[in-house]
């Protein structure tokens, strides 16, 4: 799920395109989305229904598989588990990738039945990612339905790993296979239209993790206490000063520890993602989390009545960094973009946000995240929802800014 900082857009206007509205099989692919929303709406809520945990994504792939083989793609499943379907275009020298993550930030066991309010929809992952999965489905199938054969080779990615410790693994590996290809990235995340990702926000995500002899609450009280220490050092973190600008946030996700409250634990670890608009501040963060933990730990064993039991030890370890990285902003996807935002009636601003598109963009790959129609709220609670209404004008735009970059073949005269 895009987690963004705003931007102010400065986007010189581009040259007038030529339409692509104004061809008969594009028209008609548009017009598709409104005459078959019940079936758009469906799966979306089926596809929801198929757990997709962190690292367990394999279900949902499968059934995903399954639509774009029946819409007929030719489809594979790459080693890192990410299911990817083809339509070929003249030019195979040339790739447009077009991304919606499988996975949802929710554990196993969670109740991801589909509820109906009105007209919303609600259950963990119904939006974030349900609505851009469901995208990437409705709009292969609305280009096949009409007919269109792109002038780049369209290659439609359901990819894992977007989400926490994911780490962005996904993405990661189609950018590697395809990168001398790669002629742009669009990623379809959630519902909102009413922004653009064309700048990536850099985080990285740390585990601080504190270990000890452990024993009885009573027996050996004063030893020192691990969960002591990993307190004492969060606190010393959590009063870190961060600027305002560049924009910098920290966020403690995860404690655990301990076996039972009346043991002294043996074990306790934190989970922080810190991120910021500059490199620089994230090592800072880095560093600071580092400093904290040594001094909680130090001020443990300071206060310690027995040390003869043992000591403490820590470390903090990088699980994840995603890198940061901007569109150019007279690059032709963006371009694509507008052309379809003025078609639709949309107006959209330019914002930073930690998606899929951040591995492309750090390596200068064209890429950009944008919402696939729709509203939603609540991601990543338990409360999430989404409400369909409107959703073909976000489908449209997507299709027309794919169609934009991959261009149509021209069809032979007979």
């Amino acid at each position: 799920m895009p987690a963004r900082s705003a931007v102010p857009s400065h986007t010189p206007r581009q040259p007038q395109a030529p339409k692509l509205s104004d061809n008969a099989r594009v028209h008609a692919a548009l017009d598709w989305f409104a005459l078959n929303i019940s079936w758009v709406n469906s799966q979306q809520a089926r596809l929801t229904e198929i757990p997709a945990p962190p690292f367990q994504e394999t279900q949902r792939a499968a059934a995903v598989k399954d639509l774009l083989t029946e819409i007929g793609l030719a489809v594979q499943t790459d080693k890192t588990g990410n299911v990817i379907g083809e339509l070929r275009g003249p030019n195979e020298k040339e790739i447009v990738l077009v991304g919606a993550h499988l996975d949802t930030v929710f554990p196993a066991g969670t109740d991801v039945k589909v509820r109906h309010e009105g007209s919303r929809l609600l259950a963990p992952g119904i939006s974030d990612n349900g609505t851009g999965l469901t995208a990437l489905l409705a709009l292969a199938r609305a280009l096949r339905s009409a007919q269109i054969k792109p002038q780049r080779t369209i290659l439609f990615a359901a990819d894992v790993g977007e989400e926490g410790e994911g780490n962005l693994r996904g993405m990661r590996a189609l950018v590697d296979a395809y990168r001398s290809k790669l002629k742009a990235v669009v990623v379809l995340d959630g519902s909102a239209t009413d922004y653009v990702t064309a700048k990536a926000l850099a985080s990285r995500r740390l585990e601080a993790v504190i270990t000890g002899p452990g024993g009885h609450s009573w027996s050996d009280f004063g030893m020192p206490n691990p969960i002591n220490a990993l307190v004492r050092g969060s606190v010393r973190f959590i009063n870190t000063k961060v600027p305002v600008s560049p924009r910098t946030s920290f966020n403690i996700g995860q404690i655990e520890g301990g076996t039972s409250v009346n043991s002294i634990p043996f074990e306790a670890r934190i989970k922080v993602d810190v991120r910021s608009e500059s490199e620089d501040e994230l090592t800072r963060l880095e560093s600071a989390l580092r400093e904290c933990v040594a001094a909680g730990v130090r001020d443990e064993m300071d206060s310690a009545r027995d040390r003869t039991k043992g000591k403490l030890e820590w470390k903090v370890e990088l699980l994840g960094s995603r890198p940061g990285g901007e569109l150019a902003s007279d690059s032709p996807l963006l371009a694509a973009l507008r052309a379809a935002d003025e078609f639709v009636g949309n107006q959209s601003r330019v914002e930073r946000s930690s998606t899929d598109a951040n591995i492309p963009l750090s390596l200068g790959i064209d890429a950009i995240a944008i919402g696939a129609g729709g509203t939603g709220g609540g991601a990543h609670s338990l409360q999430e929802w989404y409400d369909p209404a409107g959703r073909e004008a976000g489908l449209q735009r997507a299709l027309l800014t794919i169609l934009g970059v991959s261009g149509i073949a021209e069809e032979k005269s007979h």
